[in-house]
């Protein structure tokens, strides 16, 4: 994955000041830096034969309008979906993939999924029966976290 030019431009700009601060304030900026690195994690869903316009359609009204709302807020900084452009075997199919680039820890109050869902949806019964409707198409459903690998690194 490649930094935006706006993240490798706030990177160059931390790493400027970290050269020309004393060694205290250096040490307090790096651990900020460190606790900020983002969490990166993977969401992945195979659905139903047949059913895929549906399970998209309730998964875009409910789970992209809470993505969309939790980036406003800052929690989530990105989000990608994607979908396979082939078939695969069916041990190894996957019909949709969501990877989340969002703060390292879990969201604050008024930010999470739950919170956000009772502010967007006011009317939960139906927010939940799209849910659980959304649930009974999924057949398979992991979440996993995942990072970078830095391959110039060395050990």
């Amino acid at each position: 994955m490649r930094l935006s030019r706006l993240s490798e431009f706030a990177l160059a700009v931390v790493l400027s000041a970290l050269t020309v601060a004393s060694p205290a304030v250096r040490g307090q900026q790096i651990q900020a830096t460190i606790a900020e690195k983002p969490e990166i994690v993977e969401w992945v869903y195979r659905v139903r034969y047949g059913y895929r316009d549906e399970w998209f359609d309730l998964f875009r009204k409910n789970q992209v309008s809470i993505l969309e709302r939790q980036k406003q807020l800052g929690y989530v900084k990105e989000y990608t979906i994607y979908a396979p452009s082939l078939h695969t075997s069916e041990d190894s199919r996957w019909d949709y993939r969501i990877v989340i680039i969002r703060r390292p820890h879990d969201a604050p109050v008024g930010e999470s999924e739950g919170e956000i869902a009772r502010q967007l949806f006011p009317d939960q019964a139906t927010y939940r029966r799209e849910e659980n409707r959304r649930w009974e198409l999924t057949t398979n459903h992991w979440d996993l976290p995942i990072h970078v690998v830095d391959v110039t690194q060395t050990k």
